[in-house]
């Protein structure tokens, strides 16, 4: 990246960001180490989640690799009552490998802008821009055929497989290194001493005071993070920003001074904070308390001071919310684990079930908004650009999706797969799948939300102008049009985040979302409705009072972006374009 920059001669020369450091170092390499010593402080956790980016990656790539291997196997199936063998494998075949060079193919589009050189400087040979481009896509399909069939058939993939397994297990044990906010360094599970004190907790402090400090340390390292993180920024205006000012000044400037927008950053950084952080926020772990609680155990001291070895399953029985008995918020169950919010009717910790389920809502709502803001931005631009037959197209299905209710369509498409025991059922225990049909029910509402913007820009003069000067459709899109619809796109993205996560608490009310024992709030309801008129209603109020803060959160983030980005943005326009 460069920027134009004046020198001491008062002459225009290209400088670029990097130069601007070397000549004035200093305050980048103070936020650098500051940065620095945040990042060793919770290593262990950044490279853990890293961990989880790349199962996810894996798991996409998988489960793209299977698709031309499945839709083979249908036409097979299709043709076997018709058909003799050979021609059905045959057809299955040559369906196959189309469906898997289709995949290359699209693939080489998006390659195809890295290409060091072009085709026709290479062979040294004049070649009109269409024939080029497709021929430089033809080519990339056909290598990347080839590194397909090397690592597919040939020792090439047991090598490379082999090389990424060895740096993966690499990062798997600097994973487990302990961090600042780890429960290695700061144990809060232990038991009572005969003699009144504590064994196994940190410093023998009590299990709530232990937990405490750990729960404090994760907020002091959080907004250390964030203010950091806030500097980082300022340096690069004060020092490196070649122009004094830029329309984004104004917009943080405008959102600095909306109290509402602020409530719901804060309140959103809250939520981000619970699920990034549940590991170090829960009082009990997840793995031994909730998903393998009859293999885990831990000591206790019983009635007749004698220290006792029981399991988490064990100890739930006896530590349920159930309305006859309660662990009420900020107590001690019966084998000395500390509840800050209480159990649920399982014995569960509620905390831990609050910040997991966390991590669930927004691990689904972020892959739902992307799916659908990634299929949206790409119909409105090129819609936009192209008009005619394909925006008439667009707006038909659009419309075809909007005209069925989201709540009865994605509870139609959750039955399916989850009835076929499909594999995209799996992960989450459902929660993938909620993400992947609720990003297919929201794009259209998404779309119908910038393609007023798309259309419009389309129109400007400088789009013109790049057609004039032979810049491809594609670039002129990217660099002329997208930058223009994001903003509006991103102002319908943050108050669809609210909706979503309400949309999959309510389908997990009704038991049509996400599975046990994957942690999520809209079970908790459920669990706990029953119960709202005994001691155990913390059980449903906690949860439901969660949920509302959030979604009010992230309402109040949008209306802050929306009024920060556009001062005289009309509230109706941006929720009128919605799809739910």
């Amino acid at each position: 990246m460069s920027d134009i920059g004046l020198d001491t001669d008062e002459e225009f020369v290209e400088q670029s960001l990097r130069d601007r450091i070397r000549e004035n170092p200093r305050p980048a390499l103070v936020w650098l180490a500051g940065a620095f010593v945040l990042v060793a402080l919770e290593f262990g956790r950044i490279l853990d989640g890293l961990l989880a980016f790349g199962a996810a990656g894996k798991f996409l790539f998988d489960g793209l690799a299977s698709v031309p291997s499945a839709l083979q196997g249908n036409v097979e199936s299709a043709l076997a009552p018709i058909s003799t063998d050979t021609v059905g494998t045959l057809l299955g075949a040559l369906v196959h490998d189309a469906i898997a060079l289709a995949m290359l193919f699209v693939v080489a589009i998006f390659l195809q802008g890295y290409l060091p050189r072009r085709l026709d400087e290479v062979l040294g040979r004049e070649m009109g821009r269409r024939r080029r481009i497709y021929a430089e896509r033809l080519l990339l399909t056909g290598l990347l055929a080839v590194a397909a069939v090397l690592l597919a058939y040939t020792p090439v993939g047991a090598i490379v497989n082999g090389e990424i397994s060895a740096w993966v297990r690499v990062v798997e044990i600097l994973s487990d290194l302990p961090t600042l906010t780890s429960r290695e360094v700061i144990p809060n599970m232990g038991h009572r001493t005969p003699d009144g004190g504590w064994d196994g907790t940190f410093l023998g402090l009590s299990p709530a005071w232990a937990w405490a400090i750990r729960f404090a340390l994760v907020w002091v390292y959080a907004f250390a993070a964030f203010g950091w993180t806030w500097k980082g920024f300022n340096v690069y205006r004060s020092y490196y920003r070649e122009a004094d000012w830029t329309p984004r000044d104004d917009t943080i400037r405008r959102f600095k001074s909306q109290y509402w927008g602020l409530f719901g950053l804060f309140v959103v950084f809250g939520f981000v904070v619970l699920a990034a952080f549940a590991p170090a926020i829960s009082p009990v772990g997840i793995q031994e308390h909730v998903y393998e609680p009859y293999d885990n155990e831990f000591e206790y001291l019983n009635d007749d001071g004698q220290i006792e070895t029981v399991t988490h399953g064990q100890a739930n029985l006896y530590s349920r919310s159930n309305g006859q008995n309660t662990v009420s918020p900020m107590s001690y169950d019966d084998f000395d684990r500390w509840m800050p919010l209480g159990t649920t009717p399982t014995g569960q910790s509620m905390l831990t079930h609050l910040s997991y389920g966390a991590r669930t809502s927004l691990v689904i709502a972020l892959t739902a908004v992307g799916l659908g803001v990634i299929i949206a931005v790409t119909l409105s631009l090129l819609t936009a650009y192209y008009k005619g037959l394909l925006d008439v197209l667009v707006v038909i299905t659009s419309d075809t999706i909007i005209s069925v209710p989201v709540l009865v369509l994605v509870m139609l498409l959750a039955v399916i797969f989850q009835e076929s025991n499909h594999w995209l059922a799996e992960p989450m225990d459902g929660g993938l799948l909620l993400a992947l049909i609720l990003g297919f029910a929201y794009w259209p509402g998404m779309w119908r939300s910038i393609r007023g913007p798309s259309l419009q820009v389309s129109e400007e003069e400088w789009v013109d102008a790049a057609k004039t000067y032979g810049q491809t459709p594609r670039n002129i899109m990217r660099k002329h049009m997208a930058p223009y619809v994001l903003s509006y796109i991103m102002i319908y993205a943050s108050l669809l985040l609210g909706g979503i996560i309400i949309t999959v608490s309510a389908l997990s009310f009704l038991g049509l979302g996400i599975s046990e024992p994957t942690p999520e709030w809209g079970r908790l309801i459920s669990d706990g409705r029953q119960f709202i008129a005994t001691d155990s209603r913390h059980v449903s109020t906690i949860s439901g009072i969660a949920i509302a803060l959030v979604v009010l959160g992230f309402n109040a983030l949008g209306d802050g972006i929306r009024d920060a980005i556009d001062p005289e943005a009309d509230v109706g326009d941006v929720s009128a374009g919605g799809g739910g």
